[in-house]
């Protein structure tokens, strides 16, 4: 599919309404360049540490099953607000939940793998020129139950999303621009990686690098998408990985 793009934003670059507005205008600046898009949303901030610690309140041996339906609606709110913030600037916009962009997963709760993707109603939804946000980090599995992926799950939404539609790149924007051979919040001498391949992220994932989610590496291996990590903010050249 010709200038589409599909881009992830993390929920460090969504922690608050002005934030949203700055990711925004990301996207913005595709669209501009006369792109179509495809935006996958994590939740706000620790929006998902605080539906956890407020569940174990009401019960600490938490039903998984109710967990997800409880922890799917965090991106649910931020993929709502940004494409408000879409709409505001005046563009046509529409929030996507992960089981109405039509992806199917197994019913491992809180750690759910994608089983497949159908994207009628993404493809739908293009076709009305509409830039399209999706909730990441969940799903549905074959009895209708809402699932989600795992921690940092959004990343394998994103690149899942991607393979769906054909595309071979995929933007992962963060508060960082880029991959770092140490955390670049804790260490000044980190240094950025400027080009990886799928085996070297995969061994800075194992070695505790919270970049990407795993799963997300190897459906990107498996179906050569690049992946490219840059700052929601900075205009920097980012982390190829490929």
């Amino acid at each position: 599919m010709d200038n589409l793009v599909v881009m992830k934003f993390g929920g460090s670059s969504l922690a608050d309404n002005q934030k949203i507005e700055q990711a925004v205008q990301k996207v913005k600046s595709f669209l501009e360049q006369k792109k179509r898009a495809v935006v996958i949303v994590s939740a706000q901030g620790n929006k998902t540490d605080e539906l956890i610690k407020e569940a174990q309140e009401l019960d600490k041996q938490l039903n998984t099953r109710e967990l997800d339906m409880l922890l799917s609606t965090g991106e649910q709110i931020s993929c709502a607000k940004f494409t408000m913030a879409l709409q505001k600037l005046g563009y046509k916009a529409i929030s996507l939940t992960g089981w109405q962009a039509g992806i199917l997963t197994s019913s491992d709760y809180t750690k759910a793998k994608i089983q497949d993707i159908y994207p009628i109603r993404i493809l739908e939804e293009l076709k009305n020129n509409q830039v399209i946000v999706i909730a990441g980090f969940q799903g549905i599995d074959k009895k209708q139950n809402i699932t989600t992926l795992g921690r940092d799950g959004s990343d394998t939404t994103a690149v899942a999303i991607t393979a769906a539609l054909g595309q071979k790149e995929c933007y992962i924007f963060t508060d960082i621009d880029g991959v770092y051979n140490k955390d670049p919040h804790k260490y000044l001498e980190a240094k950025k990686i400027e080009n990886l391949s799928y085996e070297e992220m995969e061994e800075l994932v194992r070695k505790g690098a919270k970049v990407l989610h795993d799963r997300s590496i190897k459906i990107a291996k498996k179906y050569q998408i690049k992946i490219i990590v840059a700052s929601t903010i900075e205009e920097k050249e980012g982390s190829i990985i490929s």
